[in-house]
């Protein structure tokens, strides 16, 4: 299996995580999703009064930089090691 088929099952899998999992967990893996798949952040960042919005966009800025294939096999880390962390919870 490629990195493209790996990351793409893995991001079927980041959406049977938990509600439990903490929201810095799940930006992490937003930033990286859009890293890996966009690229570097391409828009303006949201205004104050739009805090959900501006924490994404904060976390996509975060890995700003990275390689497509650098996120994906971030991603696909982080999302292994969520799903450890829930089963052994």
């Amino acid at each position: 299996m490629g990195l493209k088929e790996d990351f793409e099952e893995h991001a079927e899998l980041a959406k049977t995580l938990p509600e439990s999992t903490s929201n810095e967990n799940k930006l992490i893996l937003y930033g990286l999703y859009k890293q890996a798949t966009v690229g570097n952040v391409d828009t303006s960042r949201p205004g104050m009064f739009n805090m959900r919005d501006r924490a994404k966009w904060d976390a996509w800025k975060a890995v700003e930089g990275k390689s497509k294939d650098e996120a994906m096999n971030d991603y696909i880390t982080k999302v292994k090691q969520l799903k450890e962390e829930a089963a052994s919870a």
